[in-house]
């Protein structure tokens, strides 16, 4: 285990890295910036086995129709994505509100209007998919009052960086560890609250890739505590420096489940599925998503 002052001096060490990273970057256009942070995603991958080996272990769950070969491919080009859409985020001081518009389509936005329309607030869900980052800063340039719930980084001074960037248009960030109270207080004044829900927990398991997983319940407890509806929006990356947020209808609880929230979380696991199924390339395959699964012999 690192001790304390190791780690806090690896944090500093990495908000220092993180900080020249982005004054390089800032003074690039967005095609150049991706350029490179298609550069770092494969370095990120070259050095990091632990990573590289969970990736592969991830998709062999997931995919185990496609060879060895294929998902080899897919793992690479997770990578590169990760470090594009990341390059993307810290660029945001420099994008005007008429650059994001410009670079970003929205499709589906009808369907934030509907569930608005019901005031009571809409529980915005999303996943370590495409751009995420972007979806938030989008939604907040364009008028929305919006909250992320965000698990704070382990050094202070990445942590403050980072939320410093997704407040940059307006977006609120809410702490993972005290969250419940101020969502709720968001939903009540009819704003958004973001949510990712797709990493690792062990609050209750269901199927994802047709393997259980560890997942949270909050966002389907909160969904039937305040009648909230649940609307899947995924940033989608389509081209160079474009792309595309697709704003889904408002999701329907499965029936037939006791838990409280299950149901929701299904419809939910179901719906990042179906588009990290059309587009694997673009989600978070190193996050060790079974570890709990795993642990409690479910696989």
């Amino acid at each position: 285990m690192k001790s304390k002052r190791r780690k806090e001096i690896e944090g500093k060490l990495g908000e220092i890295l993180l900080r020249r990273v982005q004054k390089n970057l800032l003074r690039k256009s967005p095609v150049d910036a991706e350029r490179v942070g298609r550069r770092i995603g494969r370095i990120l991958m070259r050095v990091g086995k632990r990573r590289r080996e969970r990736a592969l272990a991830n998709l062999a769950l997931a995919f185990p129709e496609k060879s060895d070969a294929e998902r080899a491919d897919i793992a690479e080009r997770a990578f590169e994505h990760f470090g594009i859409i990341s390059a993307d985020f810290l660029q945001i001081p420099r994008r005007s509100i008429e650059e994001f518009h410009a670079s970003t389509e929205v499709v589906g936005y009808e369907n934030l209007d509907k569930a608005l329309a019901l005031n009571k607030g809409v529980i915005f869900i999303t996943g370590h998919f495409g751009n995420w980052e972007r979806s938030s800063t989008f939604i907040s340039a364009a008028g929305h009052p919006l909250s992320v719930v965000a698990r704070d980084t382990d050094d202070a001074g990445v942590n403050s960086m980072v939320n410093d960037l997704r407040s940059f248009t307006g977006t609120k960030v809410i702490s993972r560890g005290a969250a419940a109270r101020p969502i709720i207080e968001a939903l009540r004044r009819n704003e958004l609250v973001g949510i990712l829900p797709d990493q690792n927990a062990d609050e209750i398991y269901i199927p994802f890739f047709g393997k259980l997983a560890g997942t949270v319940l909050g966002p389907g407890v909160i969904h039937e505590r305040t009648g909230a509806p649940v609307i899947p929006a995924y940033c989608v990356r389509v081209a160079p420096g474009k792309y595309r947020i697709e704003v889904h209808p408002a999701l329907e609880s499965l029936p037939g489940y006791e838990t409280k929230g299950e149901g929701m979380m299904r419809a939910i696991h179901a719906s990042l599925e179906e588009i990290i199924r059309k587009h694997p390339e673009q989600w978070l395959w190193f996050h060790d998503r079974w570890r709990n699964a795993r642990k409690k012999g479910l696989l």
